[in-house]
């Protein structure tokens, strides 16, 4: 079996060399050789931030982008590696990203921002004090208002959503049942009923014929010719009254027609 072509070694001046020629000249072959040359270094920061996530593919393509803009905008002049400033610049794009698109609900950027501190802080002083900080030992701390740290932390649990399918015990014999069993929905009957009452308390404003023609058209789903055969009257017989009686029954209920009522 073939193994996979390595990308040669390359001196840093190889490196400075082809980086000014993209930089100068837009050259494309020197952007395929830096972006060959780094995939590797790439792929294992996405791997260190991906472990244990869904989207390491995602996170890749965010490291490569952080690799060509690294390659835009270095300058070999301060005199230090490419690679030195190319793993910041992919690490900080990798955060961003982690930091902008994996929050379950929507909150604002300085919330997204001031919530790892806030536990990094929270680490560090249960450290010093052997206990959990306070609210206002946080915030004196961060320098910030015991309003922001108590705002960071509740819109901090929307990191990440509970699953629908998450096992939760009742307590009866270890039985489990999930979220989405816990989540409620609309009873269809619940509003058939309704329906049913806002019809009848208009149908005192039917004749018994009326109702009957009704009653076979829309409740038993007869057609016109059925309903007639049914009663012994005339097709058109049929389609008059029902006519004047959905009118008598508009009126009744302030110009409304219930769902039963139509097709």
């Amino acid at each position: 079996m073939t193994q996979p072509s390595q990308p040669m070694k390359r001196t840093k001046e190889e490196i400075d060399a082809l980086i000014l020629d993209f930089q100068q000249n837009e050259s494309d072959e020197a952007q395929t050789v830096l972006v060959e040359h780094y995939t590797a270094l790439v792929g294992s920061l996405a791997r260190k931030y991906s472990k244990g996530r869904y989207l390491h593919e995602d996170i890749v393509q965010v490291g490569m982008i952080g690799l060509l803009s690294a390659i835009r905008r270095y300058d070999a002049g301060v005199g230090r590696s490419f690679e030195s400033y190319l793993i910041p610049t992919v690490i900080g794009e990798i955060k961003r990203f982690l930091r902008d698109k994996t929050w379950s609900v929507h909150v604002p950027r300085r919330i997204k921002e001031t919530w790892p501190k806030i536990k990094n802080v929270v680490d560090e002083l249960t450290n010093q004090y052997q206990r959990s900080p306070t609210i206002d030992e946080i915030a004196s701390f961060m320098e910030i208002s015991e309003e922001e740290v108590l705002e960071a932390m509740e819109m901090g649990k929307s990191y990440q959503a509970a699953s629908v399918d998450q096992s939760i015990e009742t307590g009866t014999e270890g039985s489990t049942i999930t979220t989405l069993d816990m989540v409620g929905t609309v009873e269809e009957g619940f509003e058939k009923v309704d329906q049913k009452l806002f019809l009848e308390s208009a149908l005192h404003v039917l004749s018994e014929r009326e109702r009957q023609i009704l009653e076979c058209t829309f409740i038993a789903n007869k057609s016109q010719k059925e309903t007639g055969e049914y009663l012994g009257i005339s097709q058109m017989h049929v389609s008059r009254l029902q006519k004047k009686a959905l009118e008598k029954l508009r009126k009744a209920l302030g110009g409304k027609t219930p769902d039963a009522l139509t097709r």
